[in-house]
């Protein structure tokens, strides 16, 4: 049996609270919510902290409201909150539709909206027990120092596999935090880095304190994934897809963007020039959409199936996604 390591565990009832027993315990402290990713962490040795501060009674994080000409959603707000809430089924369906294919809904109960958003890049190679990796002789994202995805890179390629980031991206979100130096907000795009490591843009005293999406009133939206099974698993491909129409339904402005196939979400560059001023039913330029995401997607050898068949799938979910948004 796997258990926890031992540690202090705090119980703020406020942010500011939280954030001042981060910065007084440093890079011993971490965060946690609902725990779902950070207990399993801690007992595969993954992530050691030496003290927990829990979220649990901040009451600031639950909140959900419409302001700014969006809805902001609190970062302790539970998945299952997300997918279920009306306002988001009404005007963000692919945010909701994402927090609903996450894990189980046991999981969805105790996962949260910052958890997810947080969640820790993943590889064959670093989720494995501490002795297994002990055997391998560890890697590059903890304890050793080779990527045994590719041994001669001087970067790690572990995964970024949160449903949520690929759509907050698309439809661009910010993301709100709070630290010793005060509050800001990233651009969702901007608040992930293409590292398997240092794979968010946060500062270590910060905490994400929240999530503002834009209101995308007269646009539309999807969200597809790819998994090994239809519950429970992370994704292997994880698209996502945010236009805008004019009056003809032409595209006047599009987003897409793949998650699950590197440490950060990736945008789709050029797609104006085939899609834009172009109908859904203009196959043969969704096509050639795929076909640009396709050449972008460089999948490794570092999450479940096989990375040939990660890249060939490509093709099929994003002209699935894109045809979504017509559904919608």
């Amino acid at each position: 049996m796997l258990r926890l390591p031992e540690f202090s565990y705090f119980q703020p009832t406020t942010i500011a609270e939280a954030v001042a027993l981060k910065d007084a315990h440093g890079d011993r402290a971490m965060f946690v919510s609902g725990g779902t990713d950070l207990y399993p962490n801690m007992k595969r040795r993954q992530q050691e902290p030496r003290v927990v501060i829990s979220l649990a009674k901040v009451d600031q994080l639950n909140a959900i409201e419409m302001r700014d000409g969006g809805i902001h959603l609190g970062a302790k707000l539970t998945l299952t909150s997300l997918a279920s809430d009306q306002r988001l089924q009404a005007g963000w369906p692919a945010f909701a539709h994402a927090a609903s294919s996450i894990a189980t809904p046991l999981l969805r109960n105790m996962g949260t909206l910052g958890g997810n958003l947080c969640l820790d890049t993943r590889c064959n190679y670093y989720d494995q027990s501490y002795p297994w990796r002990k055997a391998l002789g560890f890697c590059m994202k903890k304890d050793g120092d080779t990527c045994w995805v590719a041994p001669s890179s001087a970067k790690c390629w572990a995964v970024q596999s949160s449903d949520l980031a690929p759509v907050v991206a698309a439809l661009g979100g910010r993301i709100e935090l709070v630290g010793p130096k005060g509050a800001r907000t990233l651009a969702a795009e901007a608040f992930y880095n293409d590292d398997g490591i240092r794979y968010l843009n946060k500062e270590p005293g910060e905490l994400v304190t929240g999530l503002w999406l834009p209101e995308i009133a007269g646009a539309r939206s999807s969200y597809i994934k790819v998994a090994q099974r239809g519950s429970f698993d992370f994704p292997v491909l994880g698209v996502a897809a945010w236009a805008r129409f004019d009056q003809q339904q032409k595209i006047a402005e599009l987003r897409l963007v793949l998650g699950a196939i590197a440490p950060a979400p990736r945008l789709v560059p050029d797609l104006d020039k085939l899609l834009i001023g172009r109908s859904l039913d203009d196959r043969q330029a969704i096509a050639a959409a795929a076909e640009v995401a396709w050449r972008l997607a460089r999948p490794l050898d570092n999450t479940d199936q096989a990375f040939s068949w990660r890249k060939s799938v490509v093709k099929p979910y994003v002209e699935r996604a894109l045809l979504g948004l017509a559904a919608r």
